[in-house]
């Protein structure tokens, strides 16, 4: 049964909820086993790329060169920083006294955020927007 045929049966107005819940796991799972392939082949992919990138920047590096024209296109050597603290206390500290707020990033933990709301249910922080939603979980019955 592919992804049409099972549009065409869902739309039908009275389908049994155990037909329902059947096309649900077969169609999950046929969603399951294009996922698993594309993130082998993705991987693959990614692999290769990683050995060429490599080899790039070991000529990049042997030209000294930041960027090397060829008929197929450029090839660009740059530098990429990263950024972490293994001490936040006193990275909040030095934010605070520097006043340098943009260093962080503005979002909240959600799991944390949940657990504080419900340990505290009389404080709200001004400003906090909460969204609700009805999700949907089917199990598969042991029998199959």
């Amino acid at each position: 049964m592919d992804a049409l045929e099972v549009q065409d049966e869902v739309t039908t107005s009275s389908i049994p909820l155990d037909k329902l819940t059947a096309i649900y796991i077969k169609m999950r799972d046929a969603k399951d086993t294009l996922t698993s392939k594309y993130k082998a082949e993705y991987a693959d992919i990614e692999e290769q790329m990683a050995v060429l990138e490599s080899e790039m920047l070991a000529i990049c590096k042997n030209m000294n060169a930041d960027s090397i024209r060829t008929k197929a296109g450029t090839i660009v050597r740059s530098v990429k920083s990263r950024y972490w603290t293994n001490d936040w206390d006193s990275m909040y500290d030095f934010i605070e006294e520097t006043g340098a707020y943009g260093l962080l990033e503005k979002r909240l933990h959600q799991t944390n955020m949940k657990e504080f709301l419900l340990e505290n249910p009389d404080l709200l922080p001004k400003g906090l927007n909460v969204e609700n939603q009805y999700t949907v979980v089917v199990r598969r019955s042991k029998e199959n």
